[in-house]
């Protein structure tokens, strides 16, 4: 509709122009609906646009058609060259416009002026052709801003594809985390509740009150894997419920957590060194997750007759945790760590919790036997 508007412009130009020539109508009138025309397409066409109309405008200039108010269209197609034609076409246009000034000075009023002086002739000639220069600069002018949109456009695109992407990450590294928590919770307790059910079934006959206290354990150890296992798959539901659950255990509750491991059988010595104080919860809880998932593969793994020993050491700028055992010889306890029993999720777990808050982790086995796991977490010293 635009460039419809513009090729009206034109004709309305042709039908004044037809006024003052009056013995040169058809000419005048064939130039001004072929630029009309070209006006219509110049949009869906640009490059074939711009070479018709510079094939049109030497065209005119060898018939001698002087220019009259429906050249206004040249303007036009070189701007067009410039905003929307590819490269060679804005330089066509660019040198058309240079063209057109001189061609058409030294064509329509070199011979009215022959006595004029160079300077006049070169001024005439650049004044003409300004204009199409001018227009020209306004086509790249508007063709760099319609880049700069269309980036801006990818780039918000852009951004949103990758804002999916990483929510997608951060939900899958939820679940991730979900799933060690889970894994640790089950496999500690579960593990207890194996341990304590043997027992009862052993001194069922000879020593019931053993067996009843047995049986306690097993049913307080099931409620707290309860409540524990509620408080992760309610995350997954929703963010809201996740507070009607209890929070995340820590350094703090270790000690009933080694209660625990001692009430199962696996005696325990728990060491405490340095000044104790509040730490990030990420920390608390990796700290809590490693005591507990090494002491279940003690039980698991370390044979009869095994003890453990669980240090930590807080530092001026590191937490220091060390869990060793006199188990069974490092071999089996480090294949059963690796995954015999198809698990081999226990020290993948422990390295993943590790790298979340930027510590390191050392395992291997002590000399004269068993198992060491030392775990060292920065800690931020300032606010």
């Amino acid at each position: 509709m635009v460039d419809g508007g513009w090729a009206l412009l034109v004709l309305s130009f042709v039908a004044l122009s037809a006024i003052d020539y009056q013995n040169s109508l058809l000419p005048v009138a064939a130039f001004g609906l072929t630029l009309g025309g070209l006006m219509v397409v110049r949009r869906r066409w640009p490059n074939a646009t711009v070479v018709a109309a510079l094939v049109l405008g030497l065209a005119q200039v060898l018939l001698n058609v002087p220019p009259d108010a429906s050249s206004i269209a040249y303007l036009v197609f070189v701007y067009t060259g410039a905003a929307f034609g590819a490269a060679w076409a804005s330089r066509l246009a660019l040198a058309g416009g240079l063209a057109a000034g001189p061609l058409t000075y030294l064509r329509f009023q070199g011979d009215a002026d022959q006595h004029g002086s160079t300077t006049k002739a070169v001024f005439y000639a650049v004044l003409l052709s300004t204009p199409f220069i001018l227009c020209w600069a306004w086509g790249r002018l508007t063709r760099v801003r319609r880049a700069y949109l269309v980036e801006l456009e990818d780039r918000a695109a852009r951004l949103e594809r990758e804002r999916d992407a990483q929510a997608k990450v951060a939900v899958a590294a939820e679940r991730a985390r979900i799933a060690r928590e889970l894994h640790d919770v089950v496999a500690h307790n579960v593990s207890v509740m194996i341990v304590q059910a043997d027992g009862a079934a052993y001194v069922l006959d000879n020593s019931p009150q053993q067996a009843k206290e047995a049986l306690g354990t097993i049913a307080s150890t099931g409620r707290q894997a309860l409540v524990e296992m509620r408080r992760l798959l309610g995350v997954l539901r929703t963010s809201d419920a996740a507070g009607e659950y209890l929070p995340q255990p820590s350094v703090e509750e270790l000690p009933d957590l080694l209660d625990q491991v001692r009430t199962a059988g696996l005696p325990v010595e728990f060491t405490s060194t340095g000044e104790v104080r509040e730490l990030p919860r990420g920390v608390e809880l990796t700290v809590y997750r490693i005591v507990q998932e090494a002491l279940t593969n003690v039980r698991k793994h370390g044979g009869p007759g095994a003890s453990a020993r669980v240090a930590v050491d807080f530092g001026d700028r590191d937490l220091n945790v060390l869990i060793e055992d006199d188990g069974r010889g490092a071999t089996d306890e480090k294949l059963a760590h690796g995954g015999v029993d198809g698990l081999g999720h226990g020290l993948i777990g422990m390295r993943e919790r590790i790298g979340m808050v930027s510590g390191s982790l050392d395992v291997g086995p002590r000399p004269g036997g068993g198992f060491r796991i030392r775990a060292v977490l920065p800690l931020k010293t300032g606010k």
